[in-house]
C-alpha cells in the first residue's frame, strides 16, 4: 500500500517538557510500540489527517521522553548537570 502524503500544520506548537511523573524506559519502549501499532491500524482503516497527526506527535513525544529517560539512567551527572544549566 502506498503512504499518501499530505500538507499538515501543527494542532498546536510542539514544544515538550518533561513529565511530572517519569516514566521509566522500559515503560516508555512499551508506550512506543502501543503508539506505533496504533498508527499502523489508523493508516490501515484510512484514518483521517488529524487522528494521525495526533498519533505523530504522541510518538514524537514519547520518544522525546525515552532520549532523557536514556540520558538520565546512563549519564546521570551530565544530565544533572544539563538541567542545572
Amino acid at each position: 500500500m502506498p503512504i499518501h502524503t499530505a500538507g499538515m500544520t501543527p494542532l498546536r506548537p510542539i514544544r515538550f517538557r518533561r513529565s511530572r511523573t517519569a516514566k521509566t524506559v522500559e515503560a516508555l519502549t512499551d508506550l512506543l510500540g502501543a503508539l506505533t501499532h496504533e498508527r499502523q491500524t489508523l493508516r490501515a482503516s484510512e484514518a483521517g489527517s488529524v487522528k494521525l497527526e495526533r498519533n505523530r506527535i504522541a510518538i514524537a513525544r514519547a520518544q522525546w521522553e525515552l532520549s532523557h529517560a536514556l540520558i538520565q539512567r546512563y549519564a546521570p551527572v551530565e544530565a544533572a548537570a544539563q538541567t542545572a544549566a
